[in-house]
C-alpha cells in the first residue's frame, strides 16, 4: 500500500493539492497510479480541497485516526512548530501517511512542500 499523506493551509485548491501529490511522486519516480489512498489528520477532514482531490483521482481519502497519529508522529523526518501545537504532530502530511500506510510503514523521503501544501509518501511495512 502506498499513501499520499497530505497537509495544508486554509482554503487551498484542489489544483493545489494535485500538484503538490504529483511533484512527491514525481520526485520519487512514481506515478500517481501507484497511490493507494491519501491521508491527512482529523484537523483537515473538513478541507474541501483534499476531498476533490480524492474524488479526482478516485482514491479513498482517509483520515487518520488521532492516537494512531500520534504514534506515528515519532517516524517523521520533518519539524513544523505550527503543525505541533495545532494537529498535535511535527508534520501531518508525514504523520498522516504513516498512520495510514500501517504498522511497520516507511516514508520514501521527507515531505514535499509545494505553496501551501505539503505531501508525504509512505509505503506499506509489508511492500518489499
Amino acid at each position: 500500500m502506498m499513501v499520499a499523506g497530505i497537509g495544508s493551509r486554509k482554503g487551498v485548491s484542489v489544483e493545489e493539492v494535485l500538484a503538490a501529490i504529483e511533484t512527491a511522486l514525481e520526485a520519487h519516480g512514481l506515478a500517481m497510479t501507484a497511490l493507494s489512498a491519501l491521508a491527512t489528520a482529523p484537523l483537515k477532514k473538513d478541507e474541501a480541497a483534499i476531498s476533490a482531490a480524492g474524488r479526482a483521482l478516485n482514491l479513498p481519502v482517509v483520515i487518520a485516526d488521532e492516537q494512531v497519529l500520534r504514534l506515528a508522529s515519532p517516524g517523521a523526518r520533518s519539524r513544523c512548530d505550527l503543525s505541533q501545537s495545532r494537529a498535535g504532530t511535527p508534520s501531518v502530511s508525514e504523520a498522516s501517511a504513516l498512520a495510514v500506510a500501517g504498522a511497520g510503514a516507511r516514508l520514501l523521503g521527507p515531505r514535499t512542500v509545494l505553496g501551501p501544501v505539503t505531501c508525504a509518501i509512505a509505503i506499506s511495512g509489508d511492500a518489499p
